[in-house]
């Protein structure tokens, strides 16, 4: 009797040993920081593959406690993006030559939902015969995407951020209007933002910039939208 005693109590701490769990949560990856292609520069890296593609290697910093990075590079003349996932610090992508696109990179870690996403930086894929080069899209600073605004006497400003690998950036042709095609606002704008827009309260409204530099070479921002209540 004495013995199955001892057995019981042994087969209780060992089921209640294997029950234990350490319910400490799995760290989260770092931030990584892009390296090259450099912010707002024309790439001549890449290796030509043909007359329109090239491949260009992306590089950045390891993030503490990442396994594994997903790149998106998203070609900026026709919205599309190629994702693709590594475990290094650097990528090589086949891409259209004389073409803007942006990128980042989010790092992600074993065991853990949470991911840390890089800035996004913007370059150029340089090609022949590119003397001059287009602006970048602006990027929209606000009212951001989708976002709920309250109009201060019916009147909000609108920003935005542009670029431009020669630095001859003129002006901007702003378009609002609560149509998903939105009609031109006001044009030759030459600072970034716009103040004083007139708006209507429990209303969507679509704006979109287009960007001219001095060789009158011009870039989309895509179209945006807002609220307002």
């Amino acid at each position: 009797m004495r013995h199955a005693i001892f057995i019981l109590l042994g087969i209780v701490f060992l089921t209640g040993c294997g029950s234990h769990k350490d319910n400490t949560p799995a760290p989260a990856p770092g931030k990584t920081v892009l390296l090259a292609p450099a912010q707002d520069q024309v790439c001549t890296q890449g290796t030509v593959v043909s007359s329109t593609q090239s491949t260009v290697t992306l590089k950045w910093t390891a993030a503490a406690n990442a396994v594994n990075y997903e790149v998106n590079v998203k070609n900026l003349e026709d919205g599309t993006i190629i994702t693709q996932t590594t475990s290094s610090i650097q990528l090589d992508v086949t891409l259209k030559r004389n073409t803007p696109y942006s990128w980042s990179v989010t790092a992600k870690a074993t065991n853990s939902a949470t991911t840390t996403q890089s800035d996004t930086w913007k370059f150029y894929n340089s090609g022949p015969a590119i003397v001059n080069y287009a602006p970048f899209p602006a990027q929209i600073v606000a009212p951001a995407m989708g976002q709920t605004i309250e109009a201060l006497n019916g009147k909000i400003t609108l920003s935005w951020n542009g670029s431009d690998v020669d630095n001859d950036i003129v002006t901007y042709d702003v378009y609002l209007s609560d149509s998903a095609s939105p009609a031109l606002l006001q044009s030759n704008v030459s600072e970034n933002t716009l103040k004083d827009v007139s708006v209507s309260a429990g209303k969507t409204y679509y704006w979109k910039i287009i960007t001219r530099d001095s060789k009158g070479n011009t870039s989309d921002s895509g179209i945006y939208l807002f609220m307002t209540k």
